[in-house]
């Protein structure tokens, strides 16, 4: 059989899209096999002595115990506690390396460069030299992404010895079915990392003081979040799927915004949506798909009100 490729447009341009079939792709992930290719994503590389230390100072992670060859979450927020980078992120005992959101790079490098100060640590972007690769567990999607960094020198032979490429579709339908953020389609300037779960996993609450870090304490022990995570079921009464951004309605009130739609193998079309914390759970919410009629859907809750 001819494998038939097309790429990824937007934010993922560059990226394979699909390989000609991409539900039978995510069938093959879900079970444990393939791998997706995310080479558009940049790394990011922190080595030297003070490389945890430094790196704990300056996000919401716990870092300074972490044990070698660990992928872990952190973020760097503002000083006002908004969600600005979103870090995934491995030491490998000589370096820590973050694979992180296309077109961040520039700015992530340089935000460490102004704050590396006295400390002695090495920021490099290396992603002309290395490529992020993604296998699944055998619970696809559940849990950390792990991702595999290939020199790029070797990703061809790399990819011929694993076998089943996946593209980014069934990646991210995967994504959104196990209720996982991404950072610019599930969160805008003003997203707080409590509203799209990301306290735990990617903040850690009992480390010491870093930028934005008053914002997370006082949500925490004080307040509730004016936004939630939710998972929507879309109606399927049309095969459009709506755009990010596209407005989440109830009634005639706009109530939120569309992070990611996509098909799903199982559960047909699903959406991770960010919406108002008020909005009633039993209530249908009306989405817009462009040129067909307001597409109805049911939500399930993934970041408690």
């Amino acid at each position: 059989m001819t494998m038939v490729l097309i790429d990824a447009e937007g934010v993922d341009q560059g990226a394979p899209w699909h390989y000609g079939d991409p539900l039978r792709e995510q069938r093959t992930l879900d079970e444990g096999r393939g791998f997706v290719d995310l080479s558009h994503h940049p790394v990011v590389r922190v080595s030297g002595p003070d490389r945890l230390t430094w790196l704990h100072s300056i996000t919401s992670q716990h870092l300074t115990e972490l044990p070698t060859n660990t992928w872990i979450q952190a973020l760097v927020l503002s000083p006002n506690g908004h969600v600005e980078h979103h870090l995934t992120l491995v030491d490998d005992g000589e370096a820590v390396w973050a694979v992180i959101e296309p077109g961040t790079a520039d700015a992530l490098v340089g935000y460490l460069q102004r704050m590396k100060f006295w400390s002695d640590v090495d920021i490099a972007d290396v992603t002309d030299q290395y490529a992020v690769m993604w296998r699944p567990g055998a619970r696809g999607m559940d849990g950390d992404d792990r991702f595999e960094l290939v020199p790029r020198a070797s990703l061809d032979t790399w990819r011929d010895d694993v076998g089943d490429p996946a593209g980014v579709w069934a990646y991210e339908a995967l994504r959104v079915a196990a209720g996982r953020p991404r950072l610019g389609f599930e969160t805008d300037h003003r997203t707080i990392p409590h509203e799209v779960g990301w306290i735990g996993a990617a903040v850690h609450l009992e480390k010491g003081c870093y930028r934005g870090q008053e914002t997370v304490a006082r949500v925490q022990n004080l307040g509730r979040p004016p936004r939630r995570l939710v998972l929507l079921h879309l109606d399927g009464s049309t095969n459009l799927l709506p755009v990010h951004g596209a407005a989440v309605m109830l009634g005639d009130r706009n109530v939120g915004f569309i992070g990611t739609a996509a098909q799903h193998y199982e559960l047909g079309p699903i959406a991770l949506a960010l919406v108002k914390r008020n909005v009633p759970l039993d209530d249908a919410l009306l989405i817009d798909v462009g040129d067909a009629p307001p597409v109805a859907a049911s939500q399930d809750v993934l970041v408690e009100a």
